[in-house]
């Protein structure tokens, strides 16, 4: 279909002069080259996550691809794609931005939900306890990176711009600094996320030093502006005054935002309580950080760093993990369009000088560099260890959106020629393009990145143990986990699932904070001391809750023989499905039961199968049948019994009949003696024959007139035939 309307495009198609595209052509072309957009990325994304790549390198490098400098640049015999689909028309794209402007402000919306995100899922009191560290490490980096920039276009700018002479004011020395200094937040942030490493002592001290490494980066760009502009001004006077005013206004400005979203964090969160209900509240959460992201941009700020003082403010709030997880399929739709989109606005071709090849190489080198070390230097006074640091330093390697921004400010204001832009879009693609598997490796393994420190004995008491309860089996675990989570919804908390294939999960409610852990047959539940005694008392109802639940069941299906007649018609569909019979051979068949209880009746049935050699491990087979029996008695009333059990002692269903003549007790539902004993065993990973096997074993003992013939016969062999002529 795809295919179809596209080759009906030219129909469409008209002669005459190039004009602008009408605004439903704008958005035809659009959402085509959204879809592409998303496909190409999930693909990038599938293909380096099989290399054992992150997957946004991926996303990047689809967007390089499709670009419109690659193949979204080579023309189609379509109307309106002559020139290529991502191709550069100059009567649509504002500046020297070389995606159209509809497209770069999707692009800027997803990096306000990253980023608004990215604050979220931060570790507020680990952020606090390490923004000393973060305030160090981004001073550090951005003192070395400028520097180090700075010196290196005075060595290496004639060789690309010859017959200029260039100190360390010259304005592309400034830009290569200030372009050096730039730390892209939201490209550590989604690795260090995937990775599960953004709440580590490392993730936050990084997060925080690039987040201050952004605002530094913005000072540090508008001194810069300001230095230009006193190189051309006509007295050449720096007004470093008003630059003291830049620098003061914007820390202010973020510190201030930060400080107030922290302490108003719990009535904005109650605020949001009133909009409606879970959904409504994330949306109305996300709506705030545009809003925040937006006054941030008006106040000469970054919108990521407005977006990212609303996440950190909610962190603390019991609606923070609710808002991520409705959230998350805006994020799956949204971020992808963020890296691709920064893929396409990489020039390739610019990069083939070899003159700028050159310089690129080396100007990048010394880049990364002068931030790691710039970076890790400090963090080794901050109580991490050289691992530590070198996983700080590698985490403000890349530049990413921060320096593409910074270059095309300097370009459109003519401050940056052709050559120096291209070095600048080289560094931010080889940093951008090294960093995630280099973060990744760094990361790797489990040692810490910490200063160990003994612990002092300061008299505080020893941590609570949790509240430990141990089941039979995963699906007990997994019954006591829904109502108790069930429970505490009732009581005002909000519950999440950190983490579904680790068995973690969370509940909160203002300050109060319940971590649950769980195992296949435990859960353990953490809480501070003055919640454990309503947190048992919410088990004790679940179990209450149960317990009437089964007793309300016996008495629905304590019902007379009605409830189990079958068809004829409908009977001989079960046994042409499953057959009984054609699993029991003569030597599976007990003709005289000795036992006088269940449990013995279990046992001399399983030595009948285990004396056949049909059970790789007796005492499995005996414990998964008992396990099932102690759950629910498998008396069906009307003198049957079919306990049975899945376990890894079998391959294959495997039967054994008894018959007691005496009969047996077997608590079943109306309390009647057992006669017939089906004992059923099928392995562990089974569930849809498990099913439909004790069914039709159900529609074919439940008989009278069968059970009566079965119970006089006197062998095995009789009992057989009859099962086989029923069988048909």
């Amino acid at each position: 279909m795809a295919v179809a309307a596209f080759l009906a495009c030219p129909v469409f198609a008209s002669g005459g002069e190039a004009a602008a595209p009408s605004l439903t052509g704008r958005m035809s072309t659009l959402v085509i080259q959204l879809g592409l957009i998303w496909f190409a990325a999930r693909l990038g994304n599938m293909l380096f996550e099989k290399l054992r790549l992150p997957g946004v390198l991926g996303e990047l490098c689809a967007g390089i691809l499709i670009g419109p400098y690659l193949l979204g640049g080579l023309g189609l015999p379509f109307h309106g794609f002559e020139q290529g689909l991502f191709a550069l028309n100059p009567l649509v794209l504002v500046g020297d931005t070389p995606v159209s402007p509809e497209l770069y402000g999707l692009c800027t919306v997803a990096s306000i939900i990253l980023l608004f995100l990215v604050g979220i899922e931060t570790d507020l009191h680990m952020f606090m306890r390490y923004s000393v560290a973060g305030t160090l490490v981004g001073l550090g980096g951005v003192v070395a990176s400028f520097v180090t920039g700075d010196l290196l276009g005075i060595w290496l700018l004639p060789s690309v711009m010859p017959g200029q002479t260039f100190g360390f004011l010259h304005p592309a020395c400034i830009f290569l600094g200030v372009m050096s200094t730039a730390t892209s937040v939201s490209i550590t942030a989604r690795i260090l996320s995937e990775s599960r490493k953004l709440d580590s002592p490392e993730g936050v001290t990084t997060l925080a030093a690039a987040v201050i490494d952004d605002v530094l980066g913005i000072i540090m760009l508008a001194i810069g502006t300001a230095l230009v502009a006193a190189g051309h001004s006509d007295t050449g006077r720096i007004n470093w005054a008003e630059i003291g005013i830049i620098a003061v206004k914007a820390i202010g400005i973020w510190l201030g935002a930060t400080v107030f979203g922290i302490l108003l964090s719990r009535r904005v969160s109650s605020g949001l309580k009133h909009l409606g209900g879970e959904t409504e509240i994330a949306v109305a959460a996300l709506g705030l950080a545009l809003v925040v992201g937006g006054l941030f941009e008006e106040a000469h700020l970054a919108m990521i760093i407005g977006a990212y003082v609303v996440g950190l403010a909610l962190s603390r709030a019991d609606i923070s993990h609710m808002i991520r997880e409705k959230l998350h399929s805006v994020y799956a739709l949204m971020v992808p369009i963020f890296f691709a989109v920064m893929g396409m606005m990489v020039n390739v071709k610019l990069l083939l000088d070899p003159k700028i090849l050159t310089f690129g190489l080396i100007y990048t080198v010394v880049a990364v560099l002068a931030k790691m070390v710039g970076c890790a230097l400090p963090s080794l006074l901050c109580s991490f260890n050289p691992l530590g640091a070198l996983r700080i330093g590698v985490g403000m390697v890349p530049r990413g959106e921060v320096a593409l921004i910074i270059a095309g400010i300097g370009k459109t204001q003519g401050l940056l020629s052709d050559e120096v832009f291209g070095v600048a879009v080289m560094m931010t693609l080889l940093t951008t393009v090294l960093s995630p598997p280099l973060l990744v490796a760094v990361y790797r393994g489990s040692a810490s990145g910490v200063v160990r420190r003994k612990q002092k004995a300061d008299g505080r008491a020893a941590e609570l143990k949790p509240i430990r309860y141990t089941f039979a089996n995963a699906e007990m675990v997994s019954l006591v986990l829904d109502g108790f989570l069930g429970e505490l919804r009732n009581e005002g908390y909000f519950t999440h699932t950190l983490n579904r294939e680790e068995g973690l999960y969370q509940a909160r409610r203002d300050d109060k904070v319940i971590n649950i852990a769980c195992s296949p047959t435990q859960i353990d539940i953490h809480a501070p001391g003055e919640l454990r005694a309503e947190i048992k008392s919410n088990v004790m109802e679940v179990a209450a809750h149960y317990e009437q639940f089964l007793t309300d069941l016996r008495a629905v299906l304590h019902d007379d023989r009605a409830q189990f007649e079958i068809a004829p018609a409908d009977l001989e569909v079960l046994q042409k499905r499953e057959s009984v019979a054609a699993h029991l051979p003569t030597d599976r068949i007990a003709a005289h039961l000795r036992a006088t209880t269940k449990e013995a009746a279990i046992a001399e049935l399983i030595d009948v199968l285990d004396a056949q050699g049909a059970l790789r491990d007796r005492e499995g087979a005996s414990r998964a049948v008992l396990d099932r029996e102690h759950a629910m008695s498998t008396g069906l009333g009307h003198g049957i019994a079919t306990p049975h059990g899945r376990t890894d002692a079998v391959d294959h269903v495997v039967c054994a009949l008894g018959v007691s003549r005496s009969g047996i007790d077997f608590g079943g539902m109306d309390n009647r003696p057992v006669n017939l004993v089906l004992l059923t065993l099928f392995p562990a990973t089974q569930n849809g024959r498990y099913v439909s096997f004790l069914a039709a074993a159900l529609a074919t003992l439940n008989d009278p007139a069968l059970m009566s013939e079965l119970v006089q016969c006197e062998t095995p062999g009789a009992i057989h035939d009859v099962l086989m002529r029923t069988a048909g």
